[in-house]
């Protein structure tokens, strides 16, 4: 089953004109001048018109800026939003205490094809297609690696364990996710070759916790794991961290990785997956092997310290 996904807008990196600017600078002040001269907290509509016409793309991680009382401080903030940082979306949000401006990056989605497969024969057929891919790769790049991630069904009860590993996603190219439904299928022979051998590294976040939960729940091994918050740290000249997928995917690409409850903390373990369930999924795997792309090419930090 393949679900292709579609394309995205391409206009988001075209550069803030004066016009635009010009706006960010009227809107604002229309909404610090509600802020003082009305206890009307739901006087925000100017907000959604101005969020249409300014959605640009930022080049750094997400701003927000929150405007207290003194409207004389607040123009210096805004400006921190030029025409060098793209796809800004700007909501404005009055109340008796603050005016908020919140700029957000544009959704990151996998645009390739998603394979899903829910029956044991359909995963094992998955299974033997990935391991001609990784073959493949090794013979021309003498690495590879994949982006892999699990999903669940939670409890909600105290006292109620959540549910086995039901879905486990890989990818390892911008062209095809696999989403296998192994809560249905189990873990066939091919795919525990693939995941226990130690030649095919498996990155995520928080990845030994999947392979732990994957050993607990199917006795599998999942070996050679790359943790990307603690890759991430060593590349970063910042205080270590611990990032999230989608932290890191804020601050590395300048996109936004949509995390939705319902689809989130939905029942893995339903007869077939959604097409939103299929999205999410490969979208999780995809990120991960797509960001350690991108943190593998830069250096280590050097410690200069004596």
């Amino acid at each position: 089953m393949e679900t292709p996904i579609s394309s995205e807008s391409n206009d988001w990196d075209r550069p803030f004109t004066e016009e635009e600017l010009q706006e960010i600078e009227v809107a604002f002040q229309s909404a610090t001048k509600r802020l003082q001269n009305s206890e009307d907290s739901s006087s925000a509509g100017d907000g959604d018109e101005y969020r249409r016409k300014s959605r640009r793309r930022l080049p750094e991680s997400l701003f927000v800026f929150n405007f207290q009382n003194e409207a004389t401080n607040s123009m210096s903030s805004l400006s921190s939003c030029t025409r060098s940082r793209s796809q800004c979306s700007y909501s404005f949000r009055s109340s008796t205490q603050a005016a908020k401006i919140v700029m957000q990056y544009p959704e990151i989605s996998f645009k390739g094809h998603v394979i899903y497969s829910r029956t044991t024969k359909e995963v094992e057929k998955s299974a033997v297609e990935l391991l001609n891919f990784v073959e493949e790769k090794k013979r021309k790049e003498g690495h590879v690696a994949l982006g892999f991630d699990i999903e669940w069904k939670p409890s909600f009860r105290k006292g109620v364990a959540p549910g086995k590993a039901a879905v486990m996603q890989i990818c390892g190219d911008m062209s095809s996710c696999y989403v296998l439904h192994i809560i249905h299928s189990g873990i066939p022979q091919t795919l525990q070759s693939l995941l226990e051998d130690p030649t095919i590294l498996k990155v995520g976040v928080c990845i030994a916790h999947d392979a732990y939960k994957v050993s607990l729940d199917h006795n599998v091994s999942v070996k050679t794991l790359e943790d990307l918050s603690e890759l991430a740290n060593k590349k970063f000249d910042e205080e270590p961290k611990k990032w999230s997928l989608a932290s890191l995917t804020e601050k590395l690409l300048a996109k936004q990785l949509p995390k939705p409850s319902k689809i989130r903390l939905g029942n893995w373990e339903a007869n077939e997956l959604s097409k939103e369930k299929l999205y999410y999924a490969a979208t999780d795997a995809f990120v991960s092997w797509y960001l350690y792309q991108a943190l593998k090419s830069l250096p280590e930090i050097v410690d200069n310290k004596t």
